[in-house]
């Protein structure tokens, strides 16, 4: 039997209470073509979620976007920062890139590709 190469539903991001709490409490950084937010998890591991808005094409469009955002989650989760949600958020123009630009917008989220990146939870 094949082994799934997809994510498992613990790398995914799925509750509100979770959205909630990376909007408010995570911190920004944006790219010209996405917004990420990165707050730390309790949970041990690097977990994901993948949203493209309404200004990004159409739904074949955006389905896109969130498919080569979660691609280089799963290719490069082991490189991304352990107990970390990562909320990628793709803009207008995210629609046109293909996989190789996506990887060019986002390693740095890959562990040693910045020092200065340092998370804390709030009131530290």
């Amino acid at each position: 039997m094949r082994k799934r190469e997809g994510l498992s539903k613990e790398e995914r991001i799925r509750l509100k209470r979770d959205f909630e709490a990376i909007y408010q409490e995570g911190k920004r950084l944006h790219t010209p073509l996405f917004t990420i937010f990165l707050r730390r998890n309790p949970v041990g591991f690097p977990r994901i979620a993948a949203v493209a808005g309404k200004r990004v094409g159409g739904a074949v469009a955006r389905n896109r976007v969130k498919r080569l955002i979660r691609e280089f989650f799963r290719r490069h989760k082991e490189r991304l920062r352990p107990s970390t949600d990562y909320l990628i958020i793709g803009k207008k123009g995210a629609e046109e890139l293909k996989y190789q630009d996506v990887v060019g917008e986002l390693h740095f989220l890959l562990q040693g590709e910045r020092k200065d990146e340092e998370l804390h939870q709030p009131g530290e």
